[in-house]
């Protein structure tokens, strides 16, 4: 029989492993699940796994799908490492979004492109004064940032829905629930012509810069990742462990705001009940997939993006429902859970 043996110090190998590990495993449930529905598996692959991919157009809505999952994984993994356990990013992102909307808004024939960093520090601000409520209330009542911040998210979203159904309800939109398309100087400038890719992407990839220089280049992170995960310890060596949770929670809800602020004046133009696209969620699956690290995380958001478009397509050529994506993130972070044992524990065979 198989025994679970505890090793006498946690694998390295396992530790990078066990996410591929995952992957595997996650590509063969659902090739027992295509099977299953009576669909080609080959096929079903194929649609998530080549067709993201296949041309210059596909990959370029790849990376409309990326810059989110990763700017919003950035900040949690801030969090994580800090051992502050944001769980509602997904409200934070829709709180930016509305901010930014607000900012879009605004804007006339007459608006210079001063108003696209308006939009952008709206955003940001909207998304960190929704996660600062989260601080507050861990803080100064000791409060479960986990309950917390994924409750905020079901009231993020209720108010957006009051804002389209109500003030800011496009008159002229046909009784739809959505804000009127917003001016043409709001748009997020385009890295290229004929491609929906903004320069959110390169602001993504600049964050994976400055997130891996600041956990493991300053003294600062190493406070920040000591604080959160020692406070007795930070407070012997002079660090705040108060200063951790602020710092965190702000940053984690920046990056989400940042990330709804991209979306809205981006590729969606207006506000409307659909900005609530899970990302906030899958950004979760993206941090612990690709270990907290910022590179890991550009590998671990793109095949997240695969799963989403793959989703999407699987709906319209497979004829397979809207829920198969979050079939393939849950299994995706379950199988990884189940593999991470393998980095403390060793199997054995046992007479």
């Amino acid at each position: 029989m198989l025994k679970l043996e505890a090793r006498p110090q946690p694998s390295p190998l396992w530790s990078y492993a066990s996410p591929i590990l995952a992957l595997v495993i996650t590509v063969l449930i659902g090739v027992a699940l295509f099977v299953a529905l009576g669909k080609d598996p080959v096929r079903g692959l194929q649609v998530f796994f080549w067709e993201p991919i296949k041309s210059g157009y596909a990959l370029s809505e790849l990376m409309v799908k990326v810059t989110p999952l990763l700017i919003i994984a950035l900040g949690l993994a801030v969090c994580f490492r800090s051992n502050v356990w944001n769980i509602g990013a997904e409200g934070q992102y829709i709180v930016g979004a509305i901010a930014a909307g607000g900012v879009a808004l605004l804007a006339d024939k007459t608006t210079g492109p001063w108003i696209v960093p308006a939009i952008l520090v709206a955003g940001v601000v909207g998304g960190m004064a929704w996660a600062g409520v989260t601080a507050l209330l861990r803080d100064k009542f000791n409060a479960s940032e986990i309950l917390v911040s994924l409750m905020l998210v079901y009231v993020a979203i209720q108010l957006l829905n009051f804002m389209v159904y109500g003030p800011w309800k496009d008159p002229l939109g046909y009784n739809f629930p959505q804000t009127k398309t917003f001016q043409a100087v709001t748009q997020i400038p385009r890295l290229f012509t004929g491609s929906r890719v903004s320069i959110g992407l390169l602001l993504a990839l600049a964050g994976v810069v400055a997130l891996w220089v600041f956990l493991f280049r300053t003294y600062a992170g190493f406070a920040q990742q000591v604080g959160g995960l020692a406070p007795a310890a930070a407070l012997y060596a002079g660090f705040s462990s108060r200063k951790a949770l602020w710092i965190a929670l702000l940053v984690s809800g920046g990056a989400a705001g940042l990330a709804g602020a991209l979306e809205v004046a981006g590729p969606i133009g207006q506000l409307t009940p659909f900005v609530p696209a899970g990302y906030g969620f899958a950004a979760i699956i993206v941090a612990f997939v690709g270990r907290l690290h910022p590179v890991g995380m550009v590998f671990s958001a793109i095949l997240m993006s695969m799963f989403y478009i793959g989703g999407e397509l699987a709906q319209s050529r497979l004829g397979l429902p809207k829920s198969i994506t979050g079939v393939f993130q849950g299994l995706l972070l379950f199988t990884l859970l189940a593999c991470d044992t393998l980095i403390a524990y060793r199997l054995r065979w046992v007479k």
